[in-house]
C-alpha cells in the first residue's frame, strides 16, 4: 500500500522536472531571441560582400595586365562550383538570420519596436535589405529571371525605411540629425546606393538614378554632420566604434553606384574612390612627420603618434560582433579598386587593387575563424542594447507568456 502511494507523488515530481526542463528551454531561447538584434546581419553583409567581390574579380578584364591580371586568373581559375559554394554560404546565413530575426518579431514585439526607435538600431534595420540586394548581383546567371521582381521586393523596404528616418531628420525635433547622427546613421545612405546599383545593372537607369540621388543628397548632409562631431562624439557606444568604417562603406559604394549608372569609372566614381581612400587613412594613420623632433627643434609639429589605436582599442579588447562592421567597408573598397584598376591602368591602381583584395579577404576568413572558436562570445545571452524599459505592473500583469519569453 505504501508503495502505491508514493507512485503519484514519484510521477508528479518527475512531471515537474520535465515541466522545469522544457520552461528553462523556452526561457533561454526566448532569452537569445531577445538579444538577436539587426545588427547581427552585419554577418551577412559582409559575406555576401564577399561573394560580389569574387564574382567581380572572376569576370572578363578587358586587358589588365600585371599584378591586377595574375590576381584575376587566379580568380577565374577558382572552379565555378567554389563561387557557387561562396554564394550559397551566404545565402543560407543570410536566410537564417531571417528566420531567427522573424522569430524576434514575433516573441518579443515590444523590443522590435524599441529598436525601431534607437537612434542606432534603426539604422541596422537596412542591413537584411542590402545584403539581399547584395546576394542579387552576385547570383548565378539562373537566377536572372527573377531579379527585376527581386529588386523591387527587397527595395521596397529600403524606401519605407527612407521616408520614416529622414521625415523625423525634418519634422521631429527630438530626432533631428543634428541629435541623432553617428556612424551607423550611413547605413540609410549605403541602402538607397545598393539598389541604385543593383538597378543600373539591370537596365534601370531612370530607377538607379533617383535612388543615388535620393542617397547621395542625404549622404552630403550626414557627411558633414558627422565630420563636425567625429573628435569627442558620445552618441556610440565604445564597443560599436568599428562602425566608423561605414565612412569607407558608403562612399565606396557611392562610387561603384555612379560607374553602374554611368557605364565607366569616370572622374565622379574616381573622386569619390579618393575619398574612401583618404577615410581609410583617416581612421586608420596619422599622417605625422616628426623630423623637427628627432632633431630636438623648438618647434615640434605633431606628437610622435603614427596610428589611432584609442577609437577602436576597448572594442577590440575581446571578440564581439561590432568586429564584424571592418569587413563589409573593406570589401566595398576592394570593389571600386576592381573598377578603378580597369579604367586606371597602371603599377599604382594594380598594387591598390592586390592590396585591398587581399585585405578584405585576410578580414573576413580572420572573422569567420574567430566565429567559428569563440561562437560563444556572439550568442546574445539575452543581452539586448536596445531593450525597452520593462511596462509598468510587468511583475503583476504580464502573461505567463510573456514572463516565460
Amino acid at each position: 500500500m505504501e508503495v502505491k502511494e508514493h507512485l503519484p507523488v514519484a510521477v508528479a515530481a518527475k512531471a515537474r522536472i520535465r515541466t522545469k526542463v522544457v520552461a528553462d528551454g523556452v526561457s533561454t531561447g526566448c532569452g537569445n531571441l531577445t538579444g538577436f538584434h539587426a545588427g547581427y546581419f552585419r554577418i551577412s553583409l559582409s559575406l555576401c560582400a564577399q561573394a560580389l567581390l569574387w564574382k567581380t574579380l572572376s569576370e572578363p578584364s578587358g586587358g589588365a595586365a600585371g599584378g591586377s591580371h595574375a590576381l584575376r586568373h587566379l580568380a577565374r581559375s577558382v572552379p565555378a562550383a567554389a563561387h557557387l559554394l561562396l554564394w550559397s554560404v551566404a545565402l543560407a546565413v543570410l536566410v537564417a538570420l531571417c528566420f531567427l530575426y522573424a522569430l524576434r518579431c514575433a516573441v518579443r514585439p515590444r523590443h522590435v519596436a524599441a529598436e525601431f526607435s534607437h537612434h542606432v538600431g534603426v539604422n541596422y534595420l537596412f542591413a537584411p535589405w542590402i545584403s539581399w540586394l547584395l546576394l542579387l548581383q552576385a547570383a548565378p546567371p539562373a537566377a536572372a529571371p527573377l531579379s527585376r521582381a527581386l529588386w523591387w521586393a527587397f527595395v521596397a523596404p529600403i524606401l519605407m525605411l527612407d521616408v520614416k528616418i529622414y521625415g523625423q531628420w525634418f519634422t521631429d525635433g527630438k530626432r533631428f540629425l543634428s541629435l541623432a547622427a553617428n556612424p551607423t546613421s550611413q547605413m540609410t545612405v549605403v541602402g538607397n546606393l545598393v539598389g541604385a546599383q543593383a538597378a543600373a545593372r539591370m537596365g534601370w537607369p531612370e530607377a538607379a538614378t533617383c535612388m543615388f540621388s535620393l542617397g547621395m543628397v542625404h549622404y552630403l548632409v550626414l557627411f558633414v554632420t558627422l565630420y563636425q562631431r567625429f573628435v569627442g562624439s558620445t552618441s556610440l557606444p565604445a564597443i560599436l566604434r568599428p562602425a566608423f568604417f561605414l565612412f569607407i562603406a558608403a562612399s565606396s559604394m557611392a562610387s561603384l553606384a555612379w560607374d553602374s549608372i554611368a557605364g565607366k569609372f569616370d572622374l565622379g566614381s574616381r573622386m569619390l574612390f579618393y575619398l574612401s581612400l583618404f577615410l581609410l587613412a583617416s581612421l586608420v594613420i596619422i599622417p605625422s612627420i616628426d623630423l623637427f623632433h628627432r632633431l630636438n627643434a623648438p618647434i615640434k609639429l605633431i606628437n610622435r603618434q603614427v596610428s589611432r589605436p584609442a577609437l577602436f582599442r576597448r572594442a577590440m579588447r575581446r571578440f564581439n560582433l561590432a568586429w564584424w562592421a571592418y569587413s563589409f567597408p573593406l570589401t566595398m573598397l576592394a570593389l571600386a579598386a576592381t573598377e578603378y584598376e580597369q579604367e586606371v591602368k597602371g603599377g599604382v591602381a594594380d598594387a591598390l587593387m592586390l592590396f585591398l583584395s587581399a585585405l578584405s579577404v585576410l578580414v573576413i576568413t580572420v572573422l569567420v575563424v574567430f566565429t567559428v572558436l569563440k561562437a560563444g562570445d556572439l550568442f546574445p545571452n539575452g543581452d539586448d542594447p536596445f531593450a525597452p524599459p520593462p511596462p509598468l505592473g510587468s511583475s503583476n500583469h504580464s502573461s505567463r507568456f510573456e514572463v516565460a519569453c
